[in-house]
Order: structure tokens, then C-alpha cells, then sequence
């Protein structure tokens, strides 16, 4: 779970940081490119953090 935690902290990170990118872009293609990695990136992370919730869920449970 720890590892899943990191790998969640890395996603947000990163988006945070082409988000960062692509404010200060001044050419187009880069801002627009940046922003839809940032976008991706963070439905990965909203994706992985329902995963870490379920899992989460589970172990409660299967106590």
C-alpha cells in the first residue's frame, strides 16, 4: 500500500509540475500539450486513488 501512496504522490507531482509548465509556455502547442499530460496525469492519480481506497476497503473488511 505504501508503494501505491508514493506512486500516487509522484502522479500529482508531476501534473502539478506540467501544469507549472504550461502556464509559463509561451508557444501554444507546448501550453496545450502540457496541460493535457497534466489532465492525464491527474486522472491517473484519481484512478489510482480509488484503487487505494477499495483496496483499503477490502483489508477493513477482511479483518
Amino acid at each position: 500500500m505504501k508503494d501505491l501512496k508514493a506512486e500516487l504522490e509522484k502522479l500529482l507531482t508531476n501534473a502539478e509540475d506540467c501544469e507549472l509548465i504550461a502556464r509559463l509556455a509561451s508557444d501554444k502547442s507546448k501550453r496545450e500539450t502540457f496541460s493535457r499530460i497534466a489532465r492525464q496525469l491527474r486522472e491517473m492519480a484519481s484512478e489510482l486513488k480509488a484503487d487505494i481506497a477499495a483496496r483499503s476497503e477490502a483489508g477493513a473488511f477482511g479483518s
